[in-house]
């Protein structure tokens, strides 16, 4: 080979060597950085030159050009990448979880010395004592004070899972933004990308560990699938529907109900829409309901894949609505098989909002239930006529007549109602033009003849009508017993102590006639109803959080698959470093002698 020739080739392997160093000190430089993955050089040789061909040889004579910096490899795994993402949504799908559990149970007082166990059990003991002695003024006071504190413990605890629920409805709101905003970002880094590795000299991987870095990331909070183009573009998936593809990105919608301000993360391409007088585009509950980002009609599952991503995790926690115990009346509203779209039973903050209001909704009504009894209320068909003059039948209506002896009766002649709803009309006086008991026989006064004239009629839960409901938000002691508590009396007509409705109200906080919800069939008291929501809530946080942990695990164990191929090692980069600077001294020192031999030719010539 010609001297000046070997001048290059020494030139080369200089060249090629400070490259190599570069990206070594690039790598330990970004030791520590957040989503980097090392970068590995490839060196190869250059072309030949041929300078002549001897068809009698076997090799032809050829000259080398020495070495040249061929690429600098990204080391990622595609396979570990794919398992990490998968799992890490899992597993942040199950930390929310386990952390809207463990909220609960903060809400309901249970770790914090303020149990709500403690109101139901003073409750209990007020009953109990006013059973010893019911004509006592000291355990009448006792049972109704106990009462009070009873619903107004309720409605604080109700009103924490409720501001919590809104916590979690503004997370969703938050969570979309930054979807959206990744979603963006990776629609940037592609062209960014493209643009550097158009001219095929030059590997973006610094942008492409960046967007790799958000792939991370959006794998948390949502199912994704996600590939690579020709072109170098990433494309994703969320739940199966399109989010960046080619020059787009497709962007999550938000849609806020006017009734409970819940915000639903949807697909603006795929829903219907109007537009007003400024072209803005506009969305109703109706026109989206088939553009949902989550379906939650399926189980959730970790062999369906259904229990992936922290935002699907939210909304399931937070629910749609404010759930009371009309969502735990029906199995099918409450499975979400009536076609409603609901999904109480999956809904950790729903769940224990319906079955906490349904434990208080059952105490006030069975109370009151025994109270009206006592009152003289019962049941049968109220024959009256409408302000139209129509005549209308209230079938099955309770009922109890006007002029009766005043026993366990209000001022104005009412049947004591303990518990009462906000508007306080839990029975209605009107005038009857008949009465016929449940068996649909006339009822006849002392004379024989029938029952007319005024009485009292029970006004029931209307479900389209919340202000009727005696549900937690809308229940309250009545405020004439509350200053009066002697009202009760719990003395009959004769002078006689009414012992029999004091046992009454006894016997229905023993009886075992209760179910948390539809799915379940173990009986409970109200007293070890609590008991068993507590209970259940604590079976499922432990669920949650072994599965939790589990992940963890898992998570630890990929993440270490994956630093041992693409993770920074000191150690190593620091060998690459002697190894490149050797190769680089070498270089130099073969081009030192080049330089002597040419300049002692040169000499020796007389040049």
């Amino acid at each position: 080979m010609p001297l000046m020739g070997s001048l290059y080739v020494g030139s080369s392997g200089l060249k090629t060597s400070q490259n190599a160093l570069n990206t070594t000190a690039h790598n330990l430089t970004n030791t520590e950085t957040t989503g980097y993955v090392r970068q590995q050089v490839q060196q190869s040789t250059r072309s030949y030159l041929q300078l002549s061909v001897d068809v009698r040889s076997v090799n032809n004579k050829q000259v080398g050009l020495g070495v040249t910096y061929s690429r600098v490899k990204h080391i990622r795994d595609y396979f570990l990448d794919k398992i990490y993402r998968r799992e890490s949504g899992r597993s942040m799908f199950y930390e929310v979880s386990t952390e809207v559990m463990e909220e609960v149970e903060g809400q309901l007082g249970e770790m914090h010395g303020e149990a709500f166990q403690t109101s139901i059990e003073d409750f209990w003991t007020a009953v109990q004592e006013l059973a010893k002695d019911p004509a006592s003024s000291v355990t009448q006071g006792l049972f109704v004070q106990r009462g009070a504190e009873l619903i107004q413990r309720a409605q604080a605890v109700y009103k924490g899972l409720s501001a919590y629920q809104d916590n979690l409805n503004m997370q969703v709101k938050e969570q979309v933004d930054k979807i959206n905003s990744y979603g963006k970002k990776i629609l940037q880094l592609n062209e960014a990308i493209r643009k550097i590795e158009s001219g095929g000299i030059e590997q973006a991987n610094d942008l492409r560990d960046t967007r790799d870095q958000l792939l991370d990331e959006l794998s948390e909070m949502a199912n994704i699938n996600y590939g690579e183009s020709v072109n170098g573009d990433v494309w994703v998936q969320i739940e199966g529907v399109d989010f960046v593809k080619g020059p787009r990105c497709f962007e999550m919608g938000i849609f806020a109900d006017e009734e409970t301000g819940f915000y639903t993360p949807f697909w603006p391409q795929n829903a219907s829409y109007t537009t007003d007088a400024n072209g803005n585009k506009i969305y109703t509950k109706e026109s989206i309901a088939n553009a949902h980002v989550f379906k939650f009609n399926r189980e959730i599952s970790t062999d369906l894949n259904t229990d992936i991503g922290g935002l699907k995790a939210t909304l399931l926690a937070r629910g749609d609505h404010r759930a009371d115990y009309r969502d735990v009346a029906d199995k099918d509203k409450y499975n979400g098989t009536d076609g409603s779209g609901n999904f109480v039973s999956q809904s950790v903050i729903m769940n224990v909002q319906a079955e906490f209001d349904q434990l208080i909704h059952n105490i006030a009504t069975k109370i009151n239930e025994i109270l009206g009894t006592a009152a003289g209320v019962t049941t049968g068909n109220v024959t009256y006529t409408d302000e139209n003059g129509q005549s209308v039948t209230l079938k099955n209506a309770q009922y109890c007549m006007a002029d009766s002896d005043g026993y366990m009766r209000k001022d104005d002649g009412s049947p004591i109602q303990m518990f009462t709803t906000r508007s306080g009309n839990g029975y209605k006086k009107m005038t009857v033009t008949g009465l016929t008991d449940a068996a649909g026989n006339p009822v006849l006064d002392e004379n024989g003849n029938p029952v007319t004239g005024d009485v009292w009629v029970y006004v029931p839960e209307d479900p389209n009508n919340p202000s009727s409901l005696y549900n937690i938000e809308n229940l309250q002691i009545d405020q004439e017993l509350m200053q009066k508590p002697s009202m009760l009396g719990f003395r009959l007509p004769d002078g006689s102590e009414d012992q029999a409705t004091a046992d009454a109200l006894k016997a229905a906080f023993t009886a075992e006639d209760y179910t948390l919800n539809p799915n379940l069939s173990k009986r409970s008291t109200f007293v070890s109803y609590y008991t068993d929501l507590v209970s259940q809530i604590a079976n499922t946080g432990y669920v949650s959080r072994s599965i939790y942990l589990n992940q963890q695990d898992t998570m630890e164990s990929i993440e270490s698959a994956r630093q041992q191929v693409s993770g920074v090692s000191s150690d190593e980069e620091l060998s690459n470093m002697i190894k490149f600077q050797n190769a680089y001294n070498a270089s130099s020192r073969y081009i030192n002698v080049i330089d002597g031999m040419l300049e002692h030719l040169l000499s020796t010539l007389g040049v």
